[in-house]
C-alpha cells in the first residue's frame, strides 16, 4: 500500500481486518486497520468510526495507540495505527493469575495518565478494559479502541452524556440509571475495575445473569481482600464508589500515596514529531539536539487554496476551531528574514526557540515562571511557505498552552511582519494622493 510493505493479519473483525505493515523507508513497523466500507454502512457504524478516527487525531500520549495517517480508496479505509507487540493486558493478567501490587500500579499509574490526558483533550472513553488496554515488548500500556468514545460536542444541554455504552463489568453504576453521567466519572470507575482485575486475578462484580449483574453494580459492595495492603484497598474503595459525585476524581488519584510511590509521570508528544524518528527520541527535551536548520516549502496553487480557513477539512478530526489551532498571515519579507525576526520578537518576551525540521519552535515553559506557574506550556511552531519569488506564508500552529497568550502573540508577528497592515497605509497614501490631486486640478 504506497510507502508501506504489507504483511501477515494481525486480526480480523466484522468489518475488516488488522495487517503489519513496514514502512518501506524507514523499516519501523505499523499496524494497518482496513475497514470494508460496504460492510460498515451495511452495519451503520460510519459514525462511529468516523469518531473513532476524529478521537486519535486528537491525541498524543506514550500510552495511548497513535493514529498516523488515515486514507482510503472506493471500497477501503486504511487506519495506519502504532503497532504494539505486547498483545492485550488481559492476556497478562490471564497468564499469570494475577499482578504483584508494585506491577500493577505501575500500570495502573500509566493508565491514569492516558486516561487524564484524554479527559484534558475532551476525550472520554466509555470502553475501558483488559481488552482494549495493549502491552508493549517494554511492558507500558497503550490505551486503544476508542469506537464508543465521546467528544464534548456528544454532551447534552445539560453537560452530560446519555448514550448507555461500555462492557457490562466494566460499566459504572450511572451509565446504567439512564439519567446521564460525566464521562469522566464513568472512565474512573471503569479503571478501578481495570485494578482490582490487575490485583486480585477476579471481577469485582460479576453474574451469569446480566440483571443480577448490573444490581451488584449498582449496590457498588465489591468485596476488597484484607490481604492487599492499606494503601491499595483505600485506593479500590474510593474508585468503586458508587456515587460519582464522592468518586475520586484523577487529581485525586494522582494525589494519593498508594499512587504516587514511584510515580513518574509520562510527557505527551509534541503534535510536530516526525513518524520516522525513533520513539524514544520524540520527547520535548531532546529539541535542543536537533539540527539547526530550516528549510522553505514551496506550495502550489491547489495547496493555497486547501489553506483558506473556509475550505480548511483538517477541523473535521481536531477538537479547536481552526482559528484557535492554525493562524496564517502573507509576507512579503525573505524567509531568513522572517525566522530573524520572529525569532527576535519572541525571544524578547520571555520565550525560548528551537530549530527543527524547517520550523521554529516557540516554547514557553510555565513550570518555572512565577507569572505563569499553573499553566500549560505553551508550545507554537512557525512554518514559512513560499508561494512566489516574493510573496510567502508565515504559518503559526498552537500544540498546546494559553489560547490568549497565542493568539497575542500571533497579532504581534502578523502587524510587524504581515503586508496586510503595510497594504492599508499604502491604500491610504494612495487615496490622500488622488484626493490632492482631485484638489488641486479645482
Amino acid at each position: 500500500m504506497g510507502k508501506y510493505e504489507m504483511g501477515r493479519t494481525l486480526g480480523e473483525g466484522h468489518f475488516g481486518k488488522v495487517r503489519l505493515a513496514r514502512h518501506a523507508d524507514t523499516g519501523r513497523a505499523f499496524a494497518i486497520k482496513i475497514l470494508d466500507r460496504q460492510r460498515i454502512l451495511a452495519m451503520k457504524i460510519d459514525e462511529q468510526i468516523k469518531r473513532e478516527i476524529a478521537t486519535l487525531k486528537l491525541l498524543k500520549h506514550p500510552n495511548v495507540v497513535r493514529l498516523y495517517e488515515v486514507s482510503a480508496s472506493k471500497t477501503k479505509i486504511y487506519m495506519v495505527l502504532e503497532y504494539v507487540n505486547g498483545g492485550e493486558l488481559f492476556d497478562k493478567i490471564a497468564l499469570k493469575g494475577k499482578l504483584t501490587e508494585k506491577e500493577g500500579r505501575k500500570l495502573f499509574q500509566q493508565l491514569m495518565d492516558a486516561v487524564g490526558y484524554c479527559h484534558e483533550k475532551g476525550v472520554y472513553h466509555r470502553d475501558l478494559k483488559p481488552e482494549n488496554v495493549l502491552v508493549d515488548a517494554k511492558g507500558n500500556i497503550k490505551v486503544s479502541d476508542f469506537g464508543l468514545s465521546a467528544l464534548p460536542q456528544n454532551q447534552q444541554k445539560d453537560g452530560l452524556l446519555h448514550t448507555t455504552c461500555g462492557s457490562p463489568n466494566y460499566i459504572a453504576p450511572e451509565v446504567l440509571l439512564n439519567k446521564g453521567y460525566d464521562g469522566s466519572m464513568a472512565d474512573i470507575w471503569s479503571c478501578g475495575v481495570i485494578l482490582y482485575v490487575m490485583l486480585t486475578g477476579n471481577l469485582p462484580f460479576d453474574d451469569q445473569n446480566v440483571v443480577v449483574l448490573y444490581q451488584k453494580i449498582l449496590k457498588g459492595n465489591a468485596h476488597i481482600p484484607k490481604w492487599l495492603s492499606q494503601g491499595a484497598q483505600d485506593m479500590l474503595r474510593k474508585i468503586l464508589d458508587p456515587n460519582p459525585i464522592t468518586r475520586i476524581d484523577v487529581d485525586g488519584i494522582r494525589a494519593h500515596d498508594w499512587f504516587k510511590q514511584g510515580y513518574a509521570p509520562a510527557v505527551p508528544f509534541n503534535d510536530d514529531e516526525d513518524i520516522s524518528r525513533d520513539e524514544g527520541s520524540l520527547n520535548m527535551t531532546e529539541h535542543n539536539c536537533i539540527q539547526d536548520s530550516i528549510a522553505i516549502n514551496q506550495i502550489n496553487a491547489f495547496q493555497l487554496i486547501g489553506m483558506s480557513s473556509c475550505l480548511d477539512l483538517s477541523g473535521f478530526f481536531e477538537k479547536e476551531d481552526a482559528s484557535e489551532r492554525k493562524i496564517r498571515f502573507a509576507s512579503d519579507h525573505s524567509p531568513a528574514y522572517l525566522f530573524e525576526k520572529i525569532e527576535s520578537i519572541v525571544r524578547k518576551i520571555g520565550f525560548q526557540v528551537h530549530k527543527s525540521n524547517g520550523k521554529l519552535k516557540v516554547i514557553q515553559d510555565c513550570k518555572g515562571p512565577a507569572n505563569c506557574r499553573g499553566q500549560e506550556t505553551l508550545l507554537i511552531s512557525a512554518e514559512v511557505f513560499e508561494i512566489n519569488d516574493s510573496l510567502y506564508v508565515v504559518e503559526l500552529k498552537k500544540s498546546s498552552g494559553d489560547c490568549s497568550l497565542y493568539r497575542k502573540l500571533c497579532e504581534t508577528l502578523s502587524e510587524d511582519l504581515g503586508i496586510c497592515k503595510r497594504q492599508q497605509f499604502l491604500k491610504q497614501d494612495s487615496i490622500k494622493q488622488e484626493i490632492g490631486r482631485y484638489n488641486s486640478s479645482f
